[in-house]
């Protein structure tokens, strides 16, 4: 029985405590029934507006970046510019040697054509002789010439 006893007394003492725990727990209970917390947004929307005004201040970078971007393509050029200058230089040297050789050629022409000249005019001053030594032998190269000379 003493062991029942040292047991009924343990018990006892945890009633005990028990008891005296549930009473501070009413205790503090009442008071958070009675404390009035204010349910703020205030933090969570500073940090917000703070949020916000970083994105704005992003989006500003952003769209002053894809600006500059977009003016630049509208300038650029497929070709480069030193491209542009050797062909147009290519050009000019391409016309210049043409005009010349055109040039040159016509001037061949003509040089060609007085030598020609001068050679058609030899020989008919030279056959002009010949024909004024022999006149019968030109009347007939003059029929040879218009095709009724059969006498060959």
């Amino acid at each position: 029985m003493k062991k029942l006893d040292e047991i009924m007394e343990l018990m006892a003492d945890e009633m005990k405590d028990f008891k005296t725990a549930v009473l501070e727990l009413q205790k503090l209970s009442g008071q958070l029934v009675k404390m009035c917390i204010p349910i703020s947004t205030e933090a969570v929307e500073k940090n917000l507006n703070t949020f916000l005004l970083k994105q704005q201040a992003e989006k500003e970078k952003t769209d002053e970046i894809l600006k500059e971007i977009d003016r630049k393509l509208k300038h650029a050029r497929i070709i480069p510019n030193y491209l542009l200058i050797l062909f147009g230089i290519s050009r000019i040297i391409a016309l210049s040697s043409v005009g010349y050789f055109g040039y040159t050629s016509k001037e061949n022409v003509e040089e060609n054509f007085e030598v020609y000249q001068t050679i058609m005019e030899s020989r008919n001053k030279s056959y002009q002789d010949y024909f004024a030594a022999y006149p019968g032998i030109q009347e007939a190269y003059c029929e040879w010439l218009q095709g009724g000379y059969q006498g060959l």
